[in-house]
């Protein structure tokens, strides 16, 4: 009974410490968002896909990804575990510049951001580094390796793109769940440090 007891106490407390960071996944049409989410997620993931019609065709540049048959309309979303005490939100944003509405709504609150980037279609990522760079909001670049694409180091994807100075790069697979939990746990490590930083400025 006492530990019965115990256990009941230390799930309540849990739930109490518990930190829950919110996380967006963005990048250009067709770039592995929803695979990454997929794949890290403990949960199983809402997905808001729909399949792409001849009219959406003819509006998203689908050159690259032609293989592509569904597209995300809304966002997805997943949760993970970095570690006992500290959960990941996933939202994985639409990539189509019609769904960019969406975007102020779901970076509410955010603590960073993970940029999606495809070499053969590298502009694409111009946008959503753009957009987090104006507000701010910490990010990482993470490169999804292509088994047709070629390889690029992290400091010449820093440069294509023209990356602040600190802007993490790293490579990575999306369907592969270790090479995505690596890729958040940059990220919170980045965000975490530009906080601080933040904090410190503004006391001083």
């Amino acid at each position: 009974m006492g530990s019965e007891r115990s256990d009941a106490t230390s799930d309540e407390t849990g739930d109490d410490t518990a930190l829950a960071l919110k996380i967006l996944v963005a990048g250009g049409f067709g770039v592995g968002k929803t695979t990454l989410v997929g794949a890290v997620s403990e949960i199983r993931p809402l997905r808001t896909e729909e399949l792409l019609s001849e009219v959406g065709q003819s509006v998203d540049d689908i050159e690259g990804v032609d293989r592509k048959v569904t597209t995300t309309v809304a966002m997805d979303f997943g949760r993970i575990t970095i570690r006992s005490g500290l959960s990941l939100y996933l939202f994985g944003t639409p990539g189509q510049d019609r769904f960019w509405f969406l975007w102020d709504e779901l970076s509410q609150g955010a603590l960073g951001a993970v940029v999606l980037a495809d070499t053969r279609r590298l502009e694409d990522c111009f946008p959503a580094v753009d957009y987090f760079e104006h507000r701010r909001i910490p990010f990482v670049v993470a490169v999804n390796c292509f088994a047709d694409a070629r390889t690029f180091g992290a400091h010449e994807v820093s440069r294509a793109l023209d990356l602040d100075r600190g802007t993490p790069v790293v490579l990575c697979d999306a369907r592969d769940r270790d090479s995505g939990k690596e890729v958040l746990i940059r990220l919170v490590e980045y965000a975490g440090r530009r906080h601080t930083a933040r904090l410190l400025d503004s006391v001083g």
